[in-house]
């Protein structure tokens, strides 16, 4: 049987891995990947948001959850909004 798969520190740190790593796809995919249609571009999209968005609900609940992180290991699209503007 298989064992769950802990919950922690590292497990949330290898999350943020994985959405930065959909966000670097998802900005070379608009950005280099060439598309037949309009249709098939946003089919692509879809599915990569849709593969974030599972991966995204998940870390946060865990950060509500109350597990630890390194905020240095967030993800670049999460860190966006908590950078202060440079005339601070």
């Amino acid at each position: 049987m298989k064992k769950p798969v802990p919950h922690d520190k590292y497990f949330l740190r290898s999350l943020h891995q994985e959405i930065d790593l959909y966000d670097r796809k998802f900005a070379y995919l608009e950005k280099y990947v060439q598309f037949d249609s309009d249709a098939d571009r946003k089919e692509a999209e879809k599915k990569l948001l849709a593969k974030r968005a599972l991966l995204e609900a998940t870390a946060r609940q865990l950060v509500v959850e109350g597990v630890e992180f390194n905020p240095a290991d967030l993800p670049r699209s999460f860190r966006a909004s908590e950078q202060p503007s440079p005339d601070q």
